[in-house]
């Protein structure tokens, strides 16, 4: 439950439509409800604005599918992240309505769309091998709110792709920056904007990238003040963030 359902709900009391018996059986699962293997947040979207949202990895289809329908029950927006296909094809034959992002690994259910966030978020990528950790990036930040920019392919070895989109870069009230290998585009992307810029390395790369550490290390070293990181492939973190930044 948000503060508009919430408050939705105490006018409906003030005015009679409802009663407090109810009211009590609607909100008796705040903060949280108790599944046997899992305390479902239902306080979250009160607290932080956004509601909880379901990390796949580790969680059974059939717990997954527990959790999703406990969290509409009392919501309009759920993101279920790091889900397998077949997790995914479960919760796709219970809601229609539920997008499958097999690059990203997530599912969405998206039935609030309205825009919440002051401005745009650019989410930009590398390379094409980049594009899984950016649609993660780019399917939060939209669950949650926000008009996202999406521009892809544009790493340093071409760096004239790059100022191709500079325009549209500026228009950004955050941007996002997903790369590999070396993990340079976030400085240069850096050095373009005067909006924050959360960078966000891959695990793309040959062996001495370590997977991403090498991108990672670089990242936390950049020489561009308005650059901050998040951890390996944390497309969701990155999304997350920019959303509440951009809701400042």
């Amino acid at each position: 439950m948000d503060r508009d359902l919430l408050r939705g709900l105490l006018e409906q009391v003030r005015s009679g439509a409802v009663d407090v018996e109810a009211a009590m059986e609607r909100m008796r699962h705040l903060p949280f409800e108790d599944l046997g293997f899992a305390n479902v947040d239902h306080h979250r979207a009160l607290r932080h604005g956004i509601p909880e949202v379901v990390f796949g990895t580790g969680k059974t289809p059939e717990q997954i599918s527990a959790i999703v329908a406990a969290l509409l029950a009392r919501a309009q927006n759920v993101l279920v992240t790091r889900v397998s296909q077949e997790a995914a094809q479960r919760l796709q034959s219970k809601h229609s309505d539920a997008e499958y992002f097999c690059a990203a690994r997530a599912v969405r259910i998206w039935r609030n769309r309205a825009i919440t966030g002051k401005g745009a978020i650019a989410v930009v990528c590398a390379g094409t091998s980049d594009l899984p950790v950016a649609e993660e990036a780019q399917v939060t930040a939209e669950v949650m709110g926000n008009e996202v920019l999406a521009i892809h392919d544009v790493g340093v070895a071409g760096i004239h792709r790059l100022m191709h989109y500079r325009e549209r870069l500026a228009e950004a009230r955050v941007v996002i920056v997903c790369a590999g290998m070396e993990g340079a585009l976030p400085s240069a992307v850096g050095g373009m904007v005067g909006a924050p810029v959360i960078a966000v390395p891959t695990s793309v790369g040959y062996g001495a990238s370590f997977q991403g550490l090498a991108a990672l290390l670089g990242m936390l070293n950049s020489c561009a003040s308005n650059v901050t990181v998040v951890n390996i492939d944390n497309g969701f973190g990155a999304g997350y963030v920019a959303s509440l930044i951009n809701r400042l």
